[in-house]
């Protein structure tokens, strides 16, 4: 039997290669996992705490003991629903698991029989979550409300961009589950879990309308994030650059005053007005770097084309670059800080924007920048800021500079006038 010749067999395997070769990302794609230059920098900050929802975590040593919780809050919420029939749940999951595949950016290696009940225990166990926290239930075997450490770290697992499912098979569950029109919406549930430490705006009128299409928990914190500012900051044209802009201590010595935006609860509503720079107040506690983490990484995946968080830390790390410049803006009620640590802070803020890729600025933050940098590099406004800063600072030192220009300008007289009798 004569031997194969090289080149076919050749062929025929760079044919199978073909046959296998699959897209990296699909239209439906949407839950990513977080790009290693970002990740290294903080792995904590993207690695769920407690729980592991999804596929990207699943089966994680450090959280196999709470998979017996999730069951049980999967039995409980299937108890509760209006049909509590689970052959009908799991056909649901099981017809929408292709579209539910695509929108990981990862191949899933599960298989579809364990991939659905994967995405079908953790969906439920999430909506009973949302159902106990919006209608305050308790129970005596109830790890997550017993313990305040765990319900915290909870909360915050679900916002994590690597620990999501997607929002649609929430809604098809939920809406399976209470047919009835009763009952809140998923979204009203929702918001019981949403973090106050970036949107502290009002979120009652909201609904699934104006908010348009949910791609998980982390997209919907984004999306409310951009609907509560007054700037319609989202409608703006990316076609802005900007190069630098002076730290807040700098600007404060060219004469800028610095406010907190009382107008808008919107971190993101920065405002110029003359030499008054507004910035919204913001909390800095221990979870302000996993959430912003995590809704940067989202955008940076996700929607660069409207990276407006994005924006708004390249705006910070501009204007902080030490612990002085954190103490100026604690000073002027615009940081809160419960660090304890300036340098905590200024850190923080710094390290969120090392290895984010930035586009042009949004039109409107590019007019704020520009505005900042042409008032500081006018000298005649710095002498100003410069003569106020060390003589009129405190009501009583602008007293006594005062009264020394007077005396000042009552001894040139006196000497002028004692120089024209001489000569007359």
């Amino acid at each position: 039997m004569a031997n194969s010749n090289p080149r076919d067999a050749a062929i025929m395997k760079i044919k199978a290669k073909m046959e296998k070769a699959h897209p990296l990302f699909t239209d439906e794609c949407c839950i990513y996992r977080v790009p290693h230059e970002i990740r290294k920098l903080n792995e904590d900050a993207y690695t769920p705490k407690v729980v592991s929802i999804g596929p990207f975590h699943h089966g994680n040593e450090k959280l196999v003991n709470m998979e017996g919780q999730k069951t049980m809050y999967f039995k409980e919420f299937i108890e509760r629903t209006e049909t509590k029939n689970l052959e009908s749940f799991v056909s649901c999951v099981q017809e929408l698991e292709p579209k539910v595949r695509g929108c990981y950016s990862d191949d899933i290696k599960l298989r579809e029989e364990e991939h659905v009940m994967v995405i079908l225990v953790d969906c439920c166990f999430i909506l009973e979550i949302l159902i106990r926290s919006y209608f305050h239930q308790r129970s005596s075997h109830d790890a997550f409300f017993l313990s305040p450490r765990l319900s915290t770290y909870l909360k915050y697992d679900l916002l994590l961009l690597e620990n999501q499912v997607p929002f649609f098979v929430l809604e098809k569950l939920y809406n399976l589950a209470f047919p009835s029109t009763s009952n809140p919406s998923l979204l009203t549930l929702t918001r019981s879990i949403l973090p106050h430490v970036i949107i502290s705006g009002n979120r009652g009128g909201l609904s699934l309308t104006n908010v348009g299409r949910i791609a998980h928990f982390t997209d919907l914190t984004r999306k409310l994030l951009l609907l509560s500012s007054d700037l319609s900051i989202s409608k703006c044209s990316r076609e802005a650059h900007v190069t630098h802009l002076y730290s807040a201590t700098q600007l404060r010595e060219a004469g800028v005053k610095f406010e907190v935006n009382k107008a808008s609860k919107c971190l993101l509503d920065l405002q110029l007005s003359g030499h008054t720079f507004r910035i919204p107040f913001i909390r800095v506690e221990d979870f302000t770097e996993v959430v912003l983490r995590n809704l940067l990484a989202f955008e940076q995946c996700h929607c660069m084309d409207e990276a407006y968080l994005t924006d708004f830390i390249f705006v910070i790390d501009f204007l902080i670059d030490t612990d002085k410049d954190v103490d100026l803006l604690i000073k002027k009620g615009i940081i809160e800080n419960w660090l304890g640590d300036s340098n905590a802070v200024a850190k923080m803020f710094n390290g969120l924007a090392v290895n984010i890729l930035t586009s042009d600025v949004n039109e409107k933050y590019c007019c704020i920048l520009k505005g900042l940098n042409d008032f500081c590099e006018k000298p005649w406004n710095r002498k100003v800021a410069t003569l106020k800063r060390d003589y009129c600072n405190t009501p009583w030192r602008t007293v006594a500079s005062i009264a020394a220009i007077f005396l000042l300008i009552l001894t040139v007289v006196q000497t002028v006038f004692s120089i024209l009798q001489v000569v007359l």
